[in-house]
């Protein structure tokens, strides 16, 4: 789940007090979009916004739609925007693009999901926003994991998620430009290191930052599927203390950074230490894509592409 996605929902939770807002969703997309299907953006009457659909041309469009009175909100609705050229253009859409918005008006009564939809992202669960069609009205459902948008005839299913959280252990010049691609991408970033004074020289982007024991961390914030933990300190008695622990959690995506000869010798440790084999198979080390990197934002950004490329493939279609 996007962070800007999560901001809506708390948005929502505090309108709904005081007012009765607009939720749209994004639903469906043909060609190029600004935006994935998903993405969510909160409007009310009085002209308050929050998320997106596009650039910002949609969403002006539909507020003056709003409040022009062309949706009833009795129930949700569903919104093409991009069917011709002109509007393309108009709307600052790509050549070609459309997108399926699915209209929701929201009162009172959809508190109790949306604050129950937040406390299942704060604790890290999945969860699913199920909309009948014909009612209006919402119901959540647990889900194992995330699943794609589904609509149909009879109800618009939504899951939201967690923000993947990455975990970087040692604070260096490396840690501090992967921190700032990582944030640009939408991860959580915390930074540990049980050295404080290499803590006090941080001078990366404002994360969290913990000092402690790589494995005690590891296991306090980042031992679930939504996580990827990276070792950068260089440092055995730091990494292969983390990478022991964090091999043995349900972290997607588990990195050492080093060369091939420093992996070799990384992983005869480890597997003097008698951690599994299947274990030590789903180390990614060296860590990063091989493109011939070598200053610490070079490595950075093939560390980054990696976890592009195999996100994407984990994503839903």
């Amino acid at each position: 789940m996007q962070a800007v996605d999560k901001e809506v929902l708390r948005h929502v939770r505090d309108w709904l007090e005081v007012t009765q807002p607009w939720l749209c969703t994004i639903v469906k997309t043909v060609g190029s979009s600004p935006r994935p299907v998903g993405s969510l953006v909160a409007i009310t009457d009085d002209g308050r916004q929050v998320g997106s659909v596009s650039g910002g041309c949609v969403e002006e469009d539909l507020l003056e739609r709003l409040r022009a009175g062309e949706f009833s909100g009795t129930k949700p609705e569903l919104i093409e925007y991009g069917v011709t050229a002109e509007e393309n253009e108009r709307l600052g859409l790509p050549c070609g693009g459309r997108i399926t918005l699915f209209l929701q008006r929201l009162d009172r009564d959809d508190t109790a999901w949306v604050s129950e939809a937040l406390a299942a992202l704060d604790d890290r669960r999945c969860i699913e926003r199920h909309v009948d069609l014909a009612s209006g009205s919402t119901a959540l459902a647990a889900a194992a994991h995330f699943t794609s948008l589904q609509l149909d005839d009879q109800q618009l299913r939504q899951c939201f998620g967690p923000r993947t959280r990455m975990l970087l252990v040692g604070s260096g010049q490396l840690a501090c430009n992967l921190a700032e691609l990582g944030t640009a991408m939408d991860y959580e970033v915390i930074v540990t290191d049980p050295r404080q004074q290499f803590l006090d020289q941080w001078q990366g982007p404002a994360v969290k930052l913990v000092q402690g024991m790589p494995d005690d961390v590891i296991l306090e914030y980042a031992a679930d599927k939504h996580s990827v933990i990276i070792t950068l300190t260089h440092d055995p008695r730091i990494d292969d203390m983390a990478l022991m622990e964090a091999l043995g959690t349900e972290a997607w995506y588990v990195g050492a950074l080093g060369s091939k000869r420093t992996t070799e010798k990384r992983l005869a440790r480890l597997r003097e230490l008698d951690v599994p084999e299947w274990q030590i198979a789903r180390l990614h080390a060296p860590v990063g894509l091989d493109i011939g990197s070598k200053t610490p934002i070079e490595i950075a950004i093939s560390i980054a592409a990696e976890l592009t490329q195999l996100r994407s493939k984990l994503s839903p279609p």
